[in-house]
């Protein structure tokens, strides 16, 4: 089964994404410079870590997202214990993957319609900054019954 696991620029969310802007009597939207810039980025960094072809038909796609990890991290985590993370502000992760899904499209893999399962995760914010990694695997299609539709003899 093909993988790919990449670690990539910490996604902007779902609700930068788009930029609406009149044009004429009607309004347009269109994916903001913000949203253009990280998809460039990511496609420079799957090239460079030598992801020449998508995987086709279906995928299945798990992410860790990571926060960046704030200066008083260590105050935070003698207050509130294990739970200090809950403190750092970071995008959700469903506002995560509408960006990253589209900015790895035609690139590691086909098109979003192809994510056929999809797992989230929030790291605990660490030393290696805001980022998020990205596992893609091809998914197989299995027919377990397929012999059902072969003729039956008379």
């Amino acid at each position: 089964m093909k993988s790919i696991t990449i670690t990539l620029p910490y996604p902007i969310s779902a609700n930068r994404y788009w930029n609406s802007f009149p044009l004429g009597k009607r309004i347009m939207t269109a994916p903001s410079k913000e949203a253009v810039a990280y998809k460039q980025q990511v496609g420079w960094m799957l090239r460079a870590a030598g992801v020449r072809e998508h995987i086709k038909g279906r995928v299945r796609i798990d992410i860790v997202l990571y926060a960046k990890r704030p200066l008083d991290w260590q105050a935070r985590m003698r207050k509130f214990g294990a739970e200090w993370d809950n403190t750092v502000q970071r995008i959700d992760l469903d506002n995560a993957r509408k960006c990253l899904y589209d900015s790895i499209k035609g690139l590691a893999i086909e098109d979003d319609f192809w994510v056929w399962k999809d797992t989230g995760e929030v790291g605990e914010p660490d030393e290696k900054g805001a980022r998020v990694v990205v596992t893609i695997t091809a998914l197989s299609v299995v027919q377990p019954q397929a012999s059902m539709f072969d003729e039956v003899p008379a």
